[in-house]
C-alpha cells in the first residue's frame, strides 16, 4: 500500500501567508528519509527521495527547493510535483528546507542551499549519487536560489561552491535589486532585504545576474511571458548575459503563463524541454 504523507500544498504566489494541509501519496517503488539535518539551524534540513529498485550504476541526482518568495512555502509542497517526477527518472532527489525571512533575512537562505547542496556532494557515495551528474531547480524564490547554488563563486563568500551540471530555473528572481522599488517591487523582496546598511549591495551580492561570467553550467529558464509576480523580463535579461558570456543558456517562454502552470503545461515543458535538456548535457541518457 502507497504511504500516505501529510504535507503543506505549495502556494505558488510567493506572497501567499500560509499553506493548505493536503495527502500526498509517496509510491511503494520510492524510498523516504525525512528531515536530515544538513546545518546547524533547526530549519537546515532536508529529505531524500530515491527509488528503491537496485541500479548497477550510480544514478544522478537532482537538488529540488522550494519558493514563496523567501518568506514561506515548504519542502513538503514539492515531494510529488517536482521530487516524484526526477525520482520516476531514476534520480535521487535532496528535497531541501532553509531559513525563511521570519527567521533569518538574506543572505541566510542562500548560505543554506550552498551548503545543502555541500551535504549532497559529500553524502554522495551513500546514497549512489554520481556527483558529475547533480542538477538543481526550483521555482520562484526556489529558481533564483537554484540559479545561486550553480552560480555563486568562492570569491561571493556566501557558501561553499557547488559543482552543479545544470540547473533548471522556474521564474526566479535573477535581479533582486530591481525588486526593492519601482513599478518591480515586491513585499517579499523587501522582506527579505529589509533596510539597512549597504542594502543594494547586498541584494547584489544575492543576483544571480551578479554572477554571470563564462564557464558557468548549462541553465535552462522557464517563464511565463504574463507572469504578474516575477518579470518575465528578468528571465529574459539573465539568458541573454549568460549568452554573451558564452555559456550555454536556453529560455522557454510560456505564452500567457502566470507564475505557475497548470499540470498539462508542466507535463508538456518536462517532456518536450527539460528532459531532452538534461539529456543533451549528459546527465540523463
Amino acid at each position: 500500500m502507497a504511504k500516505l504523507l501529510a504535507v503543506a500544498l505549495l502556494v505558488l504566489l510567493p506572497d501567499a501567508a500560509c499553506a493548505q494541509q493536503t495527502k500526498v501519496t509517496i509510491p511503494d517503488s520510492v524510498s523516504v528519509e525525512a528531515n536530515i539535518p544538513y546545518s546547524q539551524y533547526k530549519e537546515t534540513v532536508l529529505d531524500i527521495l530515491r527509488p528503491k529498485a537496485a541500479s548497477s550504476a550510480k544514478r544522478p541526482g537532482v537538488i529540488v527547493i522550494h519558493g514563496g518568495g523567501w518568506t514561506g512555502g515548504t519542502k513538503e509542497g514539492h515531494s510529488q510535483e517536482t521530487c516524484l517526477r526526477y525520482v520516476e527518472k531514476g534520480f535521487v532527489c535532496a528535497n531541501v528546507e532553509y531559513r525563511l525571512a521570519k527567521v533569518a533575512t538574506a543572505p541566510a537562505a542562500v548560505t543554506d542551499v550552498l551548503n545543502a547542496a555541500h551535504w549532497f556532494e559529500e553524502n554522495a557515495k551513500k546514497y549512489d549519487v554520481d556527483t558529475r551528474r547533480i542538477v538543481v531547480t526550483g521555482g520562484s524564490a526556489g529558481g533564483h536560489l537554484s540559479l545561486m547554488v550553480g552560480m555563486t563563486p568562492k570569491s561571493a563568500k556566501l557558501g561553499p561552491p557547488a559543482r552543479i551540471a545544470a540547473v533548471v530555473n522556474f521564474y526566479g528572481i535573477t535581479d533582486v535589486a530591481d525588486q526593492l522599488g519601482g513599478p518591480d517591487m515586491r513585499d517579499y523582496a523587501v522582506t527579505w532585504v529589509p533596510e539597512q546598511s549597504g542594502r543594494l549591495e547586498l541584494a547584489e551580492r544575492v543576483s544571480p545576474m551578479t554572477y554571470v561570467r563564462k564557464g558557468l553550467p548549462p541553465i535552462l529558464t522557464i517563464h511565463g511571458d504574463a507572469d504578474p509576480t516575477v518579470p518575465y523580463d528578468q528571465g529574459v535579461k539573465l539568458t541573454k548575459a549568460l549568452r554573451d558570456a558564452g555559456d550555454d543558456a536556453e529560455l522557454v517562454s510560456v505564452s500567457k503563463g502566470g507564475h505557475g502552470f497548470p499540470k498539462a503545461t508542466e507535463d508538456e515543458i518536462y517532456e518536450h524541454d527539460i528532459w531532452p535538456f538534461l539529456k543533451k548535457h549528459g546527465v540523463i541518457e
